[in-house]
């Protein structure tokens, strides 16, 4: 197993080169420049040509390419360009734990939701309770997250004022209770779109699982339903759960860009979008290329988890 993930920690640096060749590529292909970002309309052409060459940006883009990986093989990401200017790393971990924590909360939601309707579905696959709980996941599914954002900001912070507008506050200020209560209605948009696709995976799973001789040995035992579909059915139909919350939790601390602009939130979407639209090249480079090293180490995770879970895998890469 440890030969395996050494292997795949190695093909993360082709995956991890390519995809920042192909953000330079594209930033130096798009419209704008930062130094006109910067002067505005005021600058005259010299002042523009020294503010480029302050930047670097006088320099072949090939050059600055390697000058950029090569402060990233060393560990920094540089400054950006645009105003304030601070360096790329502090200002994407400034805005990072707000991902993380919608993140984790979210996922945990989702499953929250997701495992005891999967399972009381698939208990009774067929049944009305089956087919409402379908027919609710799909409306769910089909109801966009910044709608269901929307919705939940009118009725609970608007409406009914039970929870913050607008707002974020950081447990190094405020304290984990106002920071729980500022993540909630966030946390439940991003949650609301992902249960009622993991309910259904999870059911379908669990229908087939139900059908296997060992849960068929275990019924004609006497073993009671609750104890037959959290002990014997439940884990071995969770492999695809898991894969799907893995991909599920690298997307969303890669940034939800809709769900960040609905509540105000400062998260690492909202900075990468607010960089592109200043054409601050580097902090957009070192913001996708995070978030590129969090979704392939989430999806690593996810591989070595299954060999823990599953013993056959761990006798395939033995």
């Amino acid at each position: 197993m440890l030969r395996t993930v050494a292997i795949k920690l190695a093909l993360l640096v082709p995956v991890l080169f390519l995809v920042s060749v192909g953000t330079f590529v594209l930033l130096q292909l798009g419209p704008g420049d930062p130094a006109a970002q910067v002067l505005g309309n005021t600058g005259t052409p010299a002042d523009y040509q020294r503010i480029r060459a302050e930047m670097g940006l006088d320099q072949p883009p090939v050059q600055r390419y390697f000058e950029w990986l090569g402060g990233v093989l060393r560990g920094d990401l540089g400054q950006n360009l645009v105003p304030p200017v601070e360096n790329v790393s502090d200002r994407l971990l400034r805005a990072f734990p707000v991902n993380l924590q919608l993140a984790a909360m979210a996922i945990f939601l989702a499953l929250l939701i997701a495992i005891p309707l999967a399972m009381w579905s698939a208990y009774r696959a067929g049944g009305p309770v089956d087919r409402w709980i379908s027919a609710g996941t799909i409306g769910v599914i089909s109801v966009p997250p910044f709608l269901v954002g929307l919705l939940l900001l009118l009725m609970f912070a608007i409406y009914l004022g039970w929870f913050p507008l607008g707002q974020w506050a950081r447990p190094s200020d405020s304290g984990w209770g106002q920071n729980l209560w500022h993540a909630f209605l966030p946390a439940l948009t991003l949650a609301l779109a992902e249960a009622p696709v993991f309910a259904r995976l999870l059911r379908g799973d669990l229908v087939a699982t139900l059908q296997e001789d060992f849960i068929l040995a275990a019924r004609a035992k006497g073993m009671p339903g609750w104890h037959i579909m959290l002990r014997e059915a439940l884990r071995p139909s969770s492999f695809s759960l898991i894969t799907l919350a893995g991909v599920s939790a690298g997307r969303l601390l890669g940034g939800t860009i809709i769900v960040e602009a609905v509540f105000a939130l400062p998260g690492v979407g909202s900075v990468i979008i607010k960089a592109a639209q200043g054409n601050d090249f580097k902090l957009v480079q070192g913001g996708v290329l995070l978030i590129a090293v969090i979704y392939l180490l989430l999806n690593l995770a996810v591989d070595v988890l299954y060999g823990y879970l599953d013993p056959r895998i761990r006798r395939r890469h033995a």
